[in-house]
């Protein structure tokens, strides 16, 4: 005859259930509270940029970094044609998207630059617009403040350069103050 009740086996199915989901529920939300979309997009633009601070002066060639407001992408000048043109042949500078909800902020000499979608043609062989950031062969570069910024939880990080190609991190676990 079986009694009422549940056996150690069931149980412990149960609890093993419950462990696999929480902890499914943990990583999703983030144990620190740091957005990781977030810090891995702006270590990527950091790495982009120091290693193109480096090829300029290896190289002796000008690069850019052009910024709209959820994408960005790095350039190349051209002398002889005197032409900024995508860097289109190595495929960790090419055009990037941000994550959906994440859009950047850019300040240049601790102002805020408006920055607008560019309108791209496929079949259109059109030079890009001007960089904001400028990357020159003397590994100097444009001073930048560039800010990637979730719009939903205001969550921020940001990305600094200074003249002499030095890029920082500022990473942010706490939301930007309503103004």
């Amino acid at each position: 005859m079986r009694s009422k009740g549940f056996t150690l086996v069931e149980i412990l199915v149960v609890v093993v259930i419950m462990a696999v989901v929480i902890s499914l529920a943990v990583l999703s939300i983030g144990v620190t509270g740091r957005d990781s979309q977030l810090d891995e997009e702006s270590r990527r633009i950091e790495g982009l940029v120091d290693l193109l601070h480096e090829r300029a002066v290896l190289e002796g060639r000008d690069f850019g970094l052009l910024i709209e407001p959820t994408a960005y992408e790095f350039l190349v000048y051209e002398p002889a044609r005197g032409l900024w043109l995508r860097f289109n042949d190595e495929h960790e500078f090419r055009h990037r998207e941000l994550p959906k909800g994440v859009t950047f902020q850019l300040e240049l000499d601790s102002q805020v630059v408006v920055l607008k979608p560019i309108e791209r043609k496929p079949d259109s062989d059109a030079a890009p617009p001007t960089p904001q950031v400028a990357i020159a062969a003397s590994g100097e570069g444009t001073p930048f403040r560039l800010t990637l910024l979730r719009e939903a939880t205001r969550t921020r990080t940001s990305v600094d350069g200074n003249a002499f190609g030095k890029t920082t991190i500022e990473n942010s676990n706490q939301p930007e103050k309503p103004t």
